[in-house]
């Protein structure tokens, strides 16, 4: 509860200290620097952007804009104020469960509050939305399969790389979910590192220059490589195993899932412009999979007093698998020819197929 209780508050300061300034917003870019204030550095000279930014702060900005707002990037006054009471009444949802000695999603959910940007999505800005698949990356949406839309589970197939504990995948883990929502930078001299409180994850970031691997090599994250231009992060990623989802299946993202390729490439940027406020861009292309590209950009805001909570999963997650599997129509059904012919054959039949999928 304190925890949630710091994290309400810092949303508030978040969204306060933005309404004034939001006629002014031009969602896509970068603010201009706050007067009298210059971009610390570190120990060694670089810009310093370490600390905690919780993304809940915006948690209940969509990623993808809704059609009641047509092309418009920013809500008016009156959507907005309505954005950020929908979004307090989604936070009370703890505390009216603890007075009805009841426990469920209020407890579960912290999505924050809203931006008065219509989406995450700037690029293309019409639309503010992830643009058409190809023939492709429709053939291989057919094939997704998770825990969020699958009612028959056999295999590992039949499980994401969210359900299996491995990753959110790329850009899925920069966006907000509505839990575990800390990312913590770390720098030390050639290198910046982003931790993730959601599957405990870490993207590492040499800033010495060095190439991308053969292209051969390939990770479920990709691999980056950084550089300053001025005091703005920029961060190439690429060599990615085309496994886990663009876009995962589940709730605030409005879509079913999107695959990704071995050839997506996503070039982020941070740029400092205020104590503890970055602004984060990420521009995504996979031309196997969409038909052209598009742009995330929204404001960081640094509270330190954040506390991130262990994400107790390991990868694989083959505890939740096995459960989930076990309660399957043909997982059930398997297991009951399996015990039928176990015991016509007097219990000498091993059992080996249960034990191996």
């Amino acid at each position: 509860m304190k925890t949630r209780i710091m994290a309400l508050a810092a949303a508030a300061v978040l969204a306060a200290a933005m309404a004034p300034a939001a006629a002014q917003e031009t969602p896509g870019t970068p603010p201009a620097k706050q007067a009298d204030w210059s971009v610390p550095r570190t120990e060694w000279g670089d810009p310093d952007l370490r600390g905690m930014y919780p993304l809940d702060q915006v948690g209940r900005t969509p990623m993808q804009r809704r059609p009641q707002y047509g092309d418009r990037l920013l809500m008016t006054d009156e959507e907005y104020a309505e954005a950020l009471r929908s979004a307090e009444e989604v936070e009370g949802g703890a505390d009216r469960e603890d007075a009805s000695n009841t426990l469920g999603g209020g407890n579960w959910f912290e999505y924050g509050t809203a931006l008065r940007q219509t989406a995450l999505v700037v690029e293309p800005a019409e639309t503010g939305r992830i643009p058409e698949m190809t023939a492709e990356g429709k053939r291989r949406q057919q094939f997704m399969k998770s825990s969020w839309n699958g009612q028959v589970f056999e295999g590992l197939a039949d499980f994401n790389s969210l359900d299996r504990c491995i990753t959110r995948g790329m850009p899925a883990t920069m966006v907000p979910f509505p839990y575990n929502n800390g990312v913590r930078i770390f720098q030390a001299p050639g290198w910046v590192v982003i931790n993730h409180e959601m599957i405990h994850e870490q993207r590492f970031i040499p800033l010495d220059g060095r190439p991308q691997p053969p292209a051969a090599v390939k990770s479920w994250l990709g691999s980056s490589r950084g550089h300053w231009e001025g005091d703005t992060l920029v961060v190439e990623t690429t060599n990615f195993n085309g496994l886990s989802p663009m876009v995962i299946v589940g709730p605030s993202n409005g879509t079913s899932g999107i695959p990704t390729s071995t050839g997506m490439k996503i070039v982020e940027r941070f740029t400092p412009f205020g104590a503890g406020r970055l602004y984060y861009e990420a521009t995504v292309e996979d031309p196997e999979i969409l038909t052209g590209p598009f742009k995330i950009a929204y404001p960081w805001a640094a509270n330190n007093g954040y506390e991130p909570f262990e994400y107790a999963c390991h990868e694989g997650n083959t505890l939740v698998i096995a459960n989930i599997r076990s309660t399957s129509p043909r997982y059930a059904q398997w297991r009951e020819q399996n015990e039928r012919a176990l015991a016509e054959a007097g219990g000498v039949i091993e059992r080996s197929q249960g034990a191996n999928e």
